[in-house]
């Protein structure tokens, strides 16, 4: 007599050896990629806060979903590569990071969903016709540099009421710098200023424009975002300490890291609500039906240790003003 365990072990044993039955497959989990043209380590705390979106919505990273990093550290040469790189490792939507990464990963793909965060202007560098109606494969979240240099421009202005030269670095190969720089020129006047616009494209090019800043009396200088600056951030306040020159920034990770001012978006927030595009999508959403984003809030951050250090005091009125102070 066969016992009754030994009478289902032999019927399953002879399902799984029997022909045209197949076992369980594995469950295909999605796949997130993320391009940026810094680097990981300094955009640790905005990725994270990516994760903390999606795991708010579901997505818990190793578990039910897969998330691959790829950055260019400043290299913007390398971002079509490392975008083509995500592509054939079948993400199933790319993040990407600010203008170069996103406009590299457009002309590497029409397929697969991109959702960008901190583009400056996605109009106006022809990422997307309309903020209302992107179309295509890509949407996603703006930082509104484009629209905030004027803006930038006048808290210099209060920073340093008798300044007539400000200085402005430009990288040649970010395309929203061209519209960033016209809106500087053309609040210029109103400011009572001339500008004095550089050229970086390299991290060893900082010197050389301290260099012309300091020859040329340059009473303030903005640095307008890009991540090849933000690569060479340490350089770059060593260089504005060493000169002695105010120096706007674009958001508040410059002045944690001895820089002395920004005024822009919180990019925590943005990565963030960034999630929540890239869970719509994975739910069936196009990218061109979700409209893009600007953000809802905005910060100012002081840091009166680097202005001890320049020997500059900020006016009581803009400290009253700021949303931090660093100390």
């Amino acid at each position: 007599m066969i016992s009754r365990r030994a009478f289902i072990g032999a019927i399953a044993g002879g399902l799984a050896a029997a022909p045209g039955v197949s076992a369980p497959q594995a469950r295909k989990l999605p796949r997130i990629g993320y391009l940026t043209g810094g680097s990981i380590e300094l955009e640790t705390d905005w990725i994270s806060s990516l994760k903390t979106g999606l795991r708010e919505l579901g997505f818990v990273e190793r578990e039910n979903v897969v998330i691959e990093l790829r950055h260019a550290a400043g290299q913007g040469e390398r971002l079509s590569e490392l975008a083509e790189g995500l592509i054939r490792s079948k993400v199933d939507v790319l993040v990407t990071a600010g203008d170069s990464a996103t406009l590299a990963a457009k002309k590497v793909t029409r397929v697969v969903s991109i959702v960008f965060v901190t583009v400056s202007d996605p109009v106006g560098i022809g990422l997307v016709p309309s903020l209302g109606r992107p179309g295509g494969n890509i949407t996603g979240l703006s930082d509104l540099h484009g629209d905030l240099v004027a803006k930038r421009l006048g808290i210099m202005k209060d920073l340093v009421p008798s300044a007539a030269l400000i200085a402005v670095v430009v990288n040649p190969a970010n395309p929203s710098h061209t519209i960033q720089l016209k809106n500087l020129q053309a609040a210029a006047p109103a400011a009572g200023v001339t500008l004095l616009p550089r050229e970086v494209s390299k991290p060893e090019g900082f010197e050389g424009a301290f260099a012309v800043f300091k020859r040329e009396r340059a009473a303030g200088l903005i640095i307008l975002g890009d991540r090849l600056f933000l690569s060479s951030r340490t350089r770059i306040v060593e260089l504005m300490i060493a000169s002695r020159l105010p120096t706007m920034f674009t958001q508040r990770r410059w002045v944690e890291g001895g820089g002395l001012v920004s005024y822009g978006a919180i990019f925590n927030d943005v990565y963030r609500r960034a999630a929540f595009y890239v869970d719509k999508i994975l739910k069936g959403a196009k990218p061109g039906d979700l409209p893009v984003e600007q953000p809802t809030r905005l910060e100012l951050v002081l840091n009166l240790k680097t202005a001890k250090a320049i020997g500059l005091t900020v006016p009581p009125p803009l400290l009253a003003r700021a949303d931090e102070v660093i100390q």
